[in-house]
C-alpha cells in the first residue's frame, strides 16, 4: 500500500575490505587450496564495488568444497561511530531464520512426533482452521491461505510492542483466508510463526531453548541465537536504514513479533558450520534435506519453486537453494550451489540498499564456478535512438513489458510494477542499475524491432512485440492551494496512516513505518506514483459534504478517512 519494500523483518550494502582468507571448517571453516587466493581476488574485485568505505557494510563468505574460499567485511559496521564492518561480526538473518524453523520441524517428523501432512489443529487444536485442513506442510511451503501478520495493515505502528506467542497468534488467527490451502503459493511469516508454536507445544521448551539445545550448542554456532537470547558477547553491527538524510539508526523493533520467521542472529562462520552439517548429515537424513530441498507443488500441479524454508532457483543456469532476509537495519542472503557444492553468505547492515545481498551474494557464486555474470558498463546514446525500441511487449499471458522513452531515458514498467529507468550498454543492450538482468532488443531483416529478450541468472526469455507503448501518463499543472486543501493524515486502516504533504511544487505520500513517495497530478482530484503502480484520488461521500481519499493498489482500493 503504497510500500515500495515490505519490512518483511519482521517477519520482514558497501569499501573497505578487513579481513582473512579462510581457516579450518571446525573453527573458521579448512584453509584453502593453492590457487585459491587468485579466485578469491576476483570474487573481491566483482563484489567490493557494491560497497563504499563510509556506508552500512557486509560480512561475506564464500565455502567451496568445504574451503573457506573468501571470508571479508566491507563498510562500516556502525556508520555513526566511525566503526569498521569485522568478519566475526554478528547480524540479524531476519528470515534466513525460516530454514533452521524448517529443519527444528523435519528433525521432529524423523523422531515421530509429527507428520508433514498432520493438521495443524493436531498439535494447535484451538486455532480456528475456519473448516480447512491446513497441514504443517502448507505452513512450510507458504501455501496455507493464512494472511502474513506483517503485512496487516497497522502491523508497523505495532512492532515495538513485547507479546507473547499467544498474543501474537491471537493477532491473526481470525483473519478470514486467502485462498484454499495448497492452490496458491503466497509468502507467508504466519505460517512460520505458528511453526514455532508448534515446535514449543511438541518439545515442551520455548522455540529460542529448542533451537539453542538442538541445534546450535551441538554443532558450535557460539555467535547464533534468538536475539535477546545470547550466549556470547560477540561484536555486533548496528542496523542503518536510509532516508533523505543518508544513513541512520533502523527503527526498532520487538524480537518477539518476527520470533521463528525472523528473529535469529549470527555471522557468516556460523552459517558456513550450519551447512556443513547439513551437507555432512549431522541432522537430518539426505531424503529428508532433499524434500526440504525440492518445490513444493500445487494443487493445479505447478510448482511454486518453493521447498521448507528454501527457495529454489538459478546461478547462471545452475541450481541453487537459498533465501533472503530483510529486517529492521539488516538484509541478508544465503545460497547454495549443490552441484558444486559452493555457499555463500551475505549479511548487510542496512535494509535499503543500495545493493541486494541477493545480487552479490549471485556475483561472488558465479564467479567462483567459474560462470561469471556480465559486467555492465552504460554508454551514451542520443534520446531519440531510444525511439524505436518503445513499446508492448508480452511476457505471458495477461502480463506486459512496456519501454518507452522519458526525456533522455529509457524506462520500462511490468504489469503490476513500478516504473523503472533501464541504461544502455550499447545500442540494443540494456540493463537495471543494481541488478544482474538485462533485455536484448532484437530486429528482423527490415530492422524492424521484433522483440525483447530478458536475459536472467542463464536464461533467456524471448518476449514478442506486440504494437506501441501507450502514451505514458502525464502530470498536469495544479494550483498549490488545490492539493493543499486535502493534505493531511488518511486512516486506511486501524494503525495504517497515509500522509500527504507538499514541499515547494512536488506532491508526497508517506505511509505509516514507510519514506516519502512522490505522487503526480492527473487532476485536482487524481494523483498517481511513478515508482509503484498506485493511484490516489478524492471521490465524494454520498449524503456527505467533503471528499474521501482513495487508495488504488495491487487490485484493491482502500478509502481512507481524514484524520
Amino acid at each position: 500500500m503504497l510500500l515500495r519494500t515490505a519490512i518483511c523483518a519482521a517477519v520482514l550494502l558497501l569499501c573497505q575490505p578487513h579481513a582473512v582468507l579462510a581457516q579450518d571448517t571446525a573453527r573458521h571453516p579448512a584453509r584453502s587450496a593453492p590457487g585459491a587466493e587468485e579466485l578469491a581476488s576476483r570474487i573481491d574485485r566483482a563484489v567490493a564495488p557494491y560497497f563504499q568505505a563510509d556506508a552500512p557494510g557486509a560480512t561475506v563468505i564464500v565455502v567451496k568444497e568445504g574451503k573457506t574460499v573468501l571470508r571479508k567485511a566491507y563498510g562500516k559496521a556502525d556508520v555513526q561511530n566511525g566503526v569498521a564492518m569485522s568478519p566475526d561480526m554478528v547480524l540479524r538473518l531476519g528470515s534466513i531464520t525460516k530454514q533452521f524453523t524448517a529443519v527444528g520441524i523435519l528433525m521432529l517428523m524423523e523422531e515421530g512426533k509429527l507428520a508433514l501432512g498432520d493438521s495443524i489443529t493436531q498439535h494447535l487444536p484451538d486455532y480456528p482452521a475456519q473448516g480447512k485442513n491446513i497441514t504443517i506442510e502448507h505452513l512450510l511451503t507458504h501455501t496455507s491461505g493464512i494472511p502474513s501478520y506483517t503485512g496487516k495493515p497497522g502491523f508497523m505502528s505495532r512492532m515495538t510492542q513485547d507479546l507473547s506467542v499467544t498474543q501474537m497468534v491471537d493477532s491473526f488467527k481470525n483473519d478470514p483466508l486467502e485462498f484454499e490451502p495448497g492452490s496458491r503459493y503466497r509468502y507467508n511469516n504466519s505460517g512460520y510463526f505458528l511453526l514455532g508454536a508448534i515446535i514449543e507445544k511438541i518439545s515442551g521448551q520455548p522455540y529460542a531453548r529448542f533451537m539453542e539445545q538442538r541445534l546450535f550448542v551441538p554443532l558450535g554456532m557460539q555467535h547464533t541465537a534468538y536475539e535477546g537470547v545470547e550466549r556470547s558477547k560477540g561484536a555486533r553491527a548496528a542496523g542503518h536504514t536510509r532516508s533523505d538524510k543518508g544513513f541512520g539508526p533502523s527503527q526498532l523493533l520487538s524480537m518477539s513479533q518476527p520470533y521463528a520467521a525472523g528473529a535469529l542472529v549470527s555471522t557468516v562462520d556460523d552459517l558456513a558450520r550450519w551447512d556443513a552439517a547439513l551437507e555432512g548429515g549431522k541432522l537430518l537424513k539426505p531424503a529428508t534435506l532433499q524434500r526440504a530441498f525440492t518445490s513444493y507443488r500445487l494443487l493445479d500441479g505447478k510448482d511454486t519453486n518453493y521447498g521448507y524454508g528454501w527457495e529454489l532457483g538459478k546461478v547462471q543456469g545452475v541450481p541453487m537453494v537459498g533465501h533472503g532476509g530483510g529486517i529492521n537495519g539488516f538484509s541478508t542472503y544465503a545460497l547454495r550451489l549443490p552441484e558444486h557444492k559452493l555457499y555463500v553468505v551475505v549479511l548487510a547492515n542496512s535494509d535499503s540498499g543500495p545493493a541486494s545481498p541477493a545480487v552479490v551474494a549471485r556475483k561472488a557464486a558465479g564467479v567462483a564456478i567459474g560462470k561469471p555474470y556480465r559486467e555492465f558498463t552504460e554508454v551514451a546514446l542520443q534520446p531519440a535512438a531510444l525511439d524505436g525500441l518503445a513499446g508492448t511487449y508480452e511476457v505471458e499471458q495477461g502480463v506486459q513489458r512496456v519501454f518507452r522513452r522519458e526525456g533522455k531515458d529509457l524506462v520500462m514498467q511490468r504489469t503490476g510494477r513500478g516504473q523503472v529507468a533501464v541504461k544502455p550498454m550499447s545500442a540494443t543492450e540494456f540493463f537495471i542499475p543494481g541488478s544482474l538482468e538485462y533485455f536484448e532488443f532484437k530486429r528482423d531483416a527490415r530492422g524492424v524491432i521484433t522483440h525483447v529478450v530478458q536475459h536472467t541468472d542463464g536464461k533467456a526469455l524471448i518476449q514478442p512485440r506486440s504494437g506501441d507503448a501507450p502514451a505514458a501518463r502525464q502530470a498536469v499543472k495544479i494550483a498549490n492551494a488545490a492539493f493543499d486543501t486535502r493534505a493531511g493524515r488518511y486512516e486506511l486502516r486501524p494503525g495504517f496512516v497515509m500522509e500527504l504533504t507538499r514541499d515547494g511544487d512536488r506532491y508526497f505520500a508517506q505511509a505509516t513505518g514507510q519514506g516519502k513517495l512522490e505522487i503526480f497530478p492527473a487532476s485536482d482530484t487524481q494523483f498517481f506514483a511513478r515508482e509503484v503502480d498506485a493511484e490516489i484520488s478524492f471521490e465524494p461521500v454520498a449524503g456527505q459534504a467533503g471528499q474521501t481519499l482513495v487508495l488504488k493498489q495491487g487490485g484493491r482500493t482502500l478509502p481512507g478517512r481524514r484524520l
